[in-house]
Parts: C-alpha cells; structure tokens; sequence
C-alpha cells in the first residue's frame, strides 16, 4: 500500500518484502551487512514497487529538473571520455548538469547507478548499457525518465537511439587486411556479451566468408585494455597468424606491445588493427591503422534526442541513428 500522498516508501517495501525498515535502509546503504537471499527478495520488491528514496518521484513528475544521466561502459577509455565531452557539451549550453557514471560492463553496478540516477531527479539519462538491458532500465521508463541508448540500438519500442554499424566495421576491417593478402586473421575482442565486441565479431566473419581459404582465429580477452591486449598477443605467438584484428584501439596498443617484445616486427610479419581510432592510435610505436567512429558527434546528437524528449514529449518523435564507420589506414597495415 502507497502512503498518503501516493508514493512508495521504506514502510511499504519493507511491508511488502516481510522485513523490517531497517533491513531495507541497510539493503540500499549497506548491502554488505544483509544476507544475499534477503537482499534479492528485497531488491525485488523495489523494482516491483517503483520505489525511489527521499522522495524523488514527486520531483520527477514535476518535471523541473536541470539534471541529467550519463552511464558508459569505461570513464578511462578515451573513446568514451570523448562520447561524454559531446553530451556534456551540449548540455552546459542548455543549462543543464550531468551525472557521469560508469557500470564498468558490471550488471550488479548498472542496477546500483539506474536507482542512484533515479533517487537523483534527473530528467533524462544517456545510457550504454550492459548486454540488452532492458530489465534493469525498466525502472527509469515507469517512472518518466526519458532514456536514449548511446553507442547501442533501442532496447524497446519508442526510444531514441544513437549508434555506430559496428557489423559493417568489423566487416570494412577484415576485408581491408585480406585485401592485404592475410588469410589467416586473429580477432582478439573483449568479452562478448558487450554487444559492440560481438557485432564486430560478426562482421569480421562476414568478410571471412566472401574469401576462399581465409580463417578467423578468436581470442577473447577479459576486458578491453592494453593490460588484456598484451596477454591476449601470448596465445598467438606460438603460432603467429598473417594479421590481428582488435575489437578497440586499447586491444591493439596491448598486442603491439607484445609482439614489439618479442622482436615481431609489424606490419612486415604481422598486420596489426584497432577500432575507435583513438587519439593514441597515431602516437604508438607504430601507429595503428584503425576504424573511425564519430565519437564526440554521438555524444552531442544522443543529447540533443533526450533534451527534445524531456522537453517536448508529445512532439517529440522517436529516432533511431546509425552512424556508418570509416576505415583510417596507417603504418600497422602498410608494408
């Protein structure tokens, strides 16, 4: 049962979660200090509800916030420190202020910044989320939050999107490296349940396939930095493939590195490549030929969508933008 005034608070989810409203002030403060079985039912129950702290929702229908979201995968990849200077950008020239948060490709943490956004007031949030993420967002959309997906398609009817066709990047990306002469090609991507990584996966197969006699050898590295590039390289050098296609630049960096060490010289033995096209990619010891996405443009264009949102939602019209990407060639790809 709602209180007086129609909200949700701490007394009806714990009512409803049969647990006391301490155990469900420690749920959302001190999670450490309840059991994981309570903590679910409880976290259950909040979703079910609706629930938003501190009263948050009457603020939220009110509609008068200068306050928005913005989550991504990385705040220390440069592709997404990029992405959210064209958001924020052009949200300091309407009046606005953003919270920048990150979910780190952690389910557990997306959970945690959706209800932190949503506890905030803000009027919108840019998100790239972690796998679909539906579910977990379900929580902005019931309560009005006005959402637009970035670097990722809609997750549901009736929302904005701002993308790159990563599919037809790894495709651009692989064909360029056959046509190069490598027919046996290595991806080293993350993990691919990020929906960026598997789509260029697709797209490299893609390539593979229109060519007689090519290969596609996968290494799958835990995250997307040059740490996981570097041990990712050790499982290719045993047998040293024609050419290796990173899905981001921060792969490649990694990979270089290793294959630099060990005395492999490239692009003369192995062709190197990454995606983004980060500003490092020309600063390497050799620099990486690469596939360029519109970075800041998403940014200031995914913004724009969600301030028209928020600010006009009867006229405003739902969109969905796909940016197409751009093959860069440099010295990695270059004998």
């Amino acid at each position: 049962m709602a209180s007086s005034d129609g909200t949700i608070g701490i007394k009806e989810v714990a009512l409803a979660a049969g647990v006391s409203p301490g155990t469900v002030s420690n749920v959302l403060n001190r999670p450490e200090r309840v059991a994981a079985t309570t903590r679910a039912r409880v976290m259950q129950v909040i979703s079910e509800l609706g629930f938003v702290r501190n009263g948050s929702a009457s603020s939220l229908r009110a509609g008068q916030g200068k306050l928005v979201g913005l989550m991504v995968h990385d705040l220390a990849n440069p592709f997404f420190t990029a992405l959210a200077a064209g958001v924020e950008d052009l949200m300091s020239e309407r009046g606005y202020a953003v919270i920048l948060c990150s979910s780190a490709t952690s389910v557990e943490r997306e959970d945690r910044n959706v209800r932190m956004l949503a506890e905030q007031g803000v009027r919108g949030v840019l998100v790239t989320p972690v796998q679909d993420g539906r579910d977990r967002l379900k929580l902005l959309h019931e309560r009005g939050i006005g959402t637009v997906m970035l670097d990722h398609a809609a997750t549901r009817p009736q929302q904005c999107s701002v993308s790159v066709d990563d599919i037809a990047g790894g495709r651009t990306a692989v064909a360029h490296l056959l046509e190069r002469g490598a027919r046996d090609i290595a991806y080293v991507s993350g993990p691919l349940t990020i929906r960026q990584c598997a789509d260029r996966r697709t797209g490299a197969l893609k390539a593979i396939e229109q060519t007689p006699g090519a290969r596609l050898r996968e290494v799958e590295a835990s995250d997307l930095t040059p740490r996981s590039g570097q041990e990712a390289a050790e499982h290719l050098l045993a047998e040293l493939p024609d050419a290796i296609f990173c899905a981001n630049d921060l792969l490649a960096m990694g990979v270089l590195r290793a294959l630099l060490q060990q005395g492999i010289r490239v692009p003369e033995r192995v062709m190197l490549m990454g995606y983004d096209d980060i500003e490092f990619a020309t600063a390497s010891a050799v620099q990486l030929t690469s596939i360029r996405q519109p970075t800041y443009q998403l940014g200031r264009i995914a913004a724009e969508l969600l301030l028209e949102e928020c600010d006009s939602p009867e006229d405003h019209a739902h969109q969905e933008i796909l940016f197409q990407p751009e093959l860069i060639i440099r010295e990695s790809t270059t004998p």
